[in-house]
């Protein structure tokens, strides 16, 4: 599903009214059915209050108060504005839900008994708020919060920034809210996602090639997609068709990253995967593996991989290899930082860049502008922040800058360097260079544990390895990752749950889409 800013939704909006001809009365009035629709299916016949600003927004909850009302339920509207202050559709809403009977009142604030045993409609900001929210606004908000009310919101909480999620000084904790058409992105991104309790998006009428525009380059992985994504596997097929990985990973007290990376390559479907690992650890690797193959690469002497290896593993991946996966547990030296960046210039086939890969080019990133073949990062936000912080810049800033706005960072990170970027957390979110992104919607708090990052390395660089786009190797590497990470929470719960657990459950992943069966 398309994922919209506030300005976005507007040009919709806008175009559906004077292109395609549909009176802006006609879909407020559809969103306030929509929202009252919701509340009755819901909650019982109760009391029903809707705090409404002077903007659209609050039409759209005068419209669902006067709906309700209609039904027969102990519907009234409280007005945070002055008459003269409504906009010209929300006006035309007050005067209707006068003339039906609707008690409506102008006020500056709320009290205890106006709220006490009522299902709460919130419809005072909308999304087109850009600023901190201000008095009587921000009090309004405040009680809410404070009250144990249910609360409904119109389109967005009311004090939630649609482009970024960000709380704009006040922000309702909604249990529910209805958002019209597409979602917007402060649906999706924390912290805004934490206030919108359980969203649904209403069909109110907008044509559907406005809300499918080529122009809206935000999108939501779910289920539908991930499912059309996945390589087919005929039945005639061998081990060759589905490509063969090679992992460098490892170093001294960091082999177990190279082997999970290694295994979840496998389960991801790759026919066939090589761990480069420094020669001096080769033995020990050989000794945990079946499935996977080995090569010893040259080592410094530390039990890390020399930068000497670059020749190895340029000549191995030009012959045998479909994709190389760099950086799981190698360390950051000098040798890893020139080697990386050897393999980023010089590589035939596409890479994906995990952990000490990411953190052997701090400094350097403009090296992925020249790189021979694509690449695909798969940073966390630490990370993410090392790549762009410039000289001693502080880390705690860099990091704080990106999470204030992660999907532009994201987008604006691909599109300068040519890169296609994974920026893992809560969502994830995938940008590729001509300004496309997606935000998965799976995954859960039991990932955050050491070596799951590794996993999704191996996930993605295994879908790479079936000759799968860039792009949907990535957006489909999430999805399932964060899928089987769901799965496992939900059999071991989020606690007790490990990297080595998300792999196990790649299987029940795609049989959960069908996949195994139908293809």
């Amino acid at each position: 599903m398309k994922v919209v800013t506030a300005a976005e939704m507007r040009r919709i909006d806008e175009k559906a009214i004077k292109y395609f001809g549909i009176p802006s009365a006609v879909l407020m009035e559809r969103a306030g059915l929509a929202v009252a629709l919701q509340v009755r299916e819901l909650f019982e016949k109760r009391k029903v209050i809707a705090i409404a600003g002077g903007g659209n927004n609050g039409g759209d909850g005068i419209v669902a108060a006067r709906e309700l009302f209609n039904h027969g339920w102990n519907a009234r509207v409280l007005l945070l504005s002055r008459e003269k202050g409504l906009s010209t559709d929300c006006l035309a809403q007050y005067r209707t839900a006068r003339k039906m009977g609707v008690p409506v009142e102008f006020r500056t604030g709320i009290r205890s008994a106006d709220i006490h045993s009522a299902v709460v409609i919130d419809a005072i900001c909308g999304t087109g708020i850009s600023r901190t929210v201000r008095q009587p606004a921000a009090g309004v908000i405040s009680a809410l919060n404070g009250s144990s009310a249910p609360v409904v919101s119109v389109d967005i909480p009311s004090g939630i920034s649609a482009d970024s999620g960000a709380v704009l000084g006040e922000a309702v904790r909604a249990d529910y809210t209805v958002t019209f058409g597409l979602p917007k992105i402060g649906h999706l991104l924390h912290p805004g996602a934490e206030y919108c309790g359980k969203l649904s998006v209403a069909d109110i009428g907008f044509p559907r090639e406005l809300l499918s525009a080529d122009t809206v380059k935000v999108e939501t992985i779910e289920g539908i997609m991930a499912a059309s994504l996945v390589p087919e596997r005929p039945l005639h097929s061998y081990k060759g068709d589905y490509g063969h990985v090679l992992v460098v990973a490892g170093s001294r007290g960091k082999t177990g990253a190279a082997l999970m990376t290694a295994r979840a390559c496998l389960c991801a479907g790759a026919g066939m995967v090589t761990l480069g690992v420094p020669e001096t650890l080769a033995d020990i690797i050989q000794s945990r593996v079946a499935e996977e193959m080995v090569l010893p690469l040259h080592d410094t002497g530390r039990g890390e991989i020399s930068s000497s290896a670059e020749e190895e593993i340029l000549g191995f991946a030009s012959g045998k290899a479909d994709v190389i996966a760099v950086g799981p547990g190698i360390g950051v030296s000098e040798d890893t930082r020139r080697l990386v960046s050897r393999l980023i210039l010089n590589s035939a086939v596409p890479m994906v860049l995990d952990a000490d890969g990411i953190n052997s080019i701090e400094g350097i990133a403009g090296v992925l502008k020249k790189a021979r073949s694509p690449i695909v990062l798969t940073p966390h936000i630490g990370e993410m922040a090392r790549l762009l912080r410039r000289g001693g810049s502080d880390l705690a800033r860099v990091i704080a800058k990106i999470g204030a706005d992660r999907l532009g960072t994201s987008r604006s990170f691909a599109k300068e360097t040519g890169a296609y970027l994974v920026l893992k957390g809560a969502p994830t979110i995938v940008a590729e260079p001509e300004g496309k992104a997606f935000i998965n919607t799976t995954g859960n708090p039991g990932m955050a544990t050491a070596g799951s990052g590794d996993v999704l390395t191996g996930i993605v660089a295994g879908f790479l390895g079936q000759g799968m786009p860039p792009l949907d190797a990535a957006a489909l590497g999430v999805y399932m990752h964060g899928l089987s990470g769901d799965i496992a929470a939900f059999s071991k719960g989020r606690y007790s749950m490990t990297a080595a657990d998300i792999i196990e459950r790649l299987g029940s992943a795609f049989l959960s889409l069908g996949e195994d069966q139908a293809r």
